[in-house]
Formats: C-alpha cells, sequence, structure tokens
C-alpha cells in the first residue's frame, strides 16, 4: 500500500498598497516565506484572499506570481470563490489552467439568498465543473454555504474522474468527516478546512489540514505533519494546541479572518494591514493587542 502523503495547505492573503493595488513585492515575499516553511498555498481564495475583491486580471496576476515562487518548491494551487453559476465556476478552472498552477479547487455552488441547490443540481454543477478541467481539481465542501457534500457523491465523483485528486473539508461535524474518510476510502487526498480538527483527522486517516494561521507561522504549520509523518503525536498535540492558540485569538476581531491574519502579519513585519473595500483595517489599538497576543504565544517573524 502506497504510504499516505501527510501536507498542510495556506489559504494565502493578497497583500494590498496603501493605494489599494495589489502589492507585487509584498506578495513574492510571502510566497517565497511560505515555500520556505514546505507548506502549499492556495491562492485568491474567498477569505483570507479576498477573492471578490479582484479583479480577473488580478487573480491572473496573482497566480501568475504564486507559479513563479512556488512551483516545483510546494504544491501551488488556484483557489477561487463560492460561485453563483456554473460558468463562473468553469471561467475560474479556465483561467487556473492557463496560469499554469499545480490544481484547482472547485468551490460548491452558492445560489444566493440562503438558498441550497437540490441534490440533482449540485452533482450536475460539479460534473459539468470537473469535466471542464484540464489541470487537476480539488472538490470543496465547505458547510459555511448552508450545506455540505453527501459523501456518496463525493465518491461516484472521485470514481468518474481521475482529475479529481482531493477533497477539502470543513465542517464543525467530526462525525461527517468520518462519513467522509469511509466513503472516499482513499481514492482522493482529503485535508480538512482550518485547523479546528486537524490532529482528529490526521488520526482518521486524513491528509492534513488547511489554514490562515499558515499566513504568519507557516514553520509552525508544517511542524504538525512533520511530526505526525514521524508518528510523534506527543509533539505534534504540542503544537496543535498552540496553532489552536492562534486560531482563538482572530476571535477578538469581528468580521472576516483576513482583518486579524493582516493585522498579525503586520505585526510580525511581513506585510502592511491593508485591505479592501467593504473591509476595514483594524485600528491602532487592535494591532497592539494582537502584537501582544503574538508575543504572549511566542509567535515570531520566523514562526
Amino acid at each position: 500500500m502506497t504510504p499516505r502523503a501527510l501536507s498542510t495547505f495556506c489559504c494565502s492573503v493578497t497583500p494590498f498598497a496603501a493605494d489599494g493595488s495589489l502589492d507585487v513585492p509584498a506578495l513574492r515575499a510571502h510566497f517565497a516565506r511560505l515555500a520556505a516553511a514546505g507548506v502549499g498555498v492556495y491562492v485568491a481564495g474567498s477569505s483570507p484572499g479576498e477573492g471578490y475583491a479582484l479583479s480577473r486580471s488580478e487573480v491572473w496576476r496573482c497566480l501568475e506570481i504564486a507559479v513563479q515562487e512556488l512551483r516545483g518548491r510546494v504544491p501551488v494551487r488556484a483557489m477561487g470563490v463560492e460561485p453563483r453559476t456554473t460558468r463562473e465556476m468553469i471561467e475560474h478552472v479556465e483561467l487556473a489552467a492557463e496560469c499554469g498552477v499545480d490544481a484547482v479547487q472547485i468551490y460548491s455552488l452558492d445560489i444566493g439568498h440562503g438558498g441550497r441547490p437540490d441534490a440533482a443540481t449540485i452533482e450536475r454543477y460539479f460534473r459539468t465543473a470537473i469535466e471542464a478541467c484540464r489541470i487537476p481539481c480539488v472538490v470543496s465542501s465547505h458547510h459555511f454555504i448552508g450545506y455540505t457534500l453527501e459523501p456518496e457523491l463525493m465518491r461516484l465523483l472521485a470514481d468518474d474522474y481521475e482529475q479529481v485528486i482531493g477533497f477539502n473539508v470543513t465542517s464543525p461535524d467530526l462525525p461527517y468527516h468520518v462519513r467522509v474518510l469511509d466513503a472516499l476510502e482513499g481514492r482522493a487526498e482529503v485535508h480538512v478546512g482550518g485547523p479546528m480538527h486537524a490532529l482528529s483527522a490526521l488520526a482518521l486517516g486524513a491528509n492534513g489540514f488547511l489554514s490562515t494561521e499558515a499566513n504568519y507561522a507557516p514553520r509552525l504549520c508544517q511542524s504538525l505533519i512533520e511530526h505526525a509523518r514521524a508518528g510523534d503525536y506527543t509533539a505534534a498535540a504540542v503544537v496543535y494546541a498552540r496553532i489552536l492558540a492562534l486560531m482563538a485569538g482572530s476571535g477578538d476581531a469581528p468580521g472576516m479572518s483576513v482583518r486579524y491574519v493582516k493585522a498579525a502579519m503586520t505585526a510580525l513585519g511581513h506585510c502592511a494591514p491593508h485591505v479592501r473595500e467593504p473591509h476595514l483595517p483594524l485600528g491602532p489599538n487592535e494591532l497592539s493587542r494582537v502584537a501582544k497576543r503574538l508575543a504572549e504565544l511566542g509567535i515570531s517573524g520566523s514562526a
């Protein structure tokens, strides 16, 4: 049996300059830090990548830079945003293929107004989007849009399409993760969204986790994978507790996680806290609290 490949991915921020433009030098420097730490990278996602605030040409530029800085060093994937229509996702996967990333994520369909598509619509959407892929793809099942994918559908997609290499599964329901892993039986990689279930998922047979915390503590996040790979779950548990302490800190800043993540990166000297509308950056007092919390947790610029 092929050994299970373990990995972690950073859901990357998109650095902006004071005038709101892409901060290309900061983006390149950020990707270089992530590559040096050994973490995979998802680019131009909803949050914290502020994907909805990016134009198509800016998404192209972010992916182009990511390929230049990351490909061949760590896995680089286009993340994208939740689409309203199948056509939007097809355009996304086509753009990702043109830019040369290793893989593209296919988010679940978000039809808006709190609506949930029926099962037949969900299956047709994924099949149509996957069939448009000319590169490997990763299917997302994310509870934030109001539903998760049935594990049986996930198994069908993995069986029917060789380009489906994985699933990103985000849900607070740990038994759901068990059902997904049981249904897939190793047919494709499974990463949990966020570090909350990282250790449990690894113990259950998943391949790893995604996080925003890797934006400012990539080596710490990667060390959890390295300890798990070595079978040292005592050390992994210590790292896991530190990562969750970082995650808990983001609750001090209401709104999307990008506000806190960029504040943490600012405190560590990695980028400016600039965000795009409709978001507002954290104020001076909030920035000070973030810096204090990182210091208390022993997180430095080399974490």
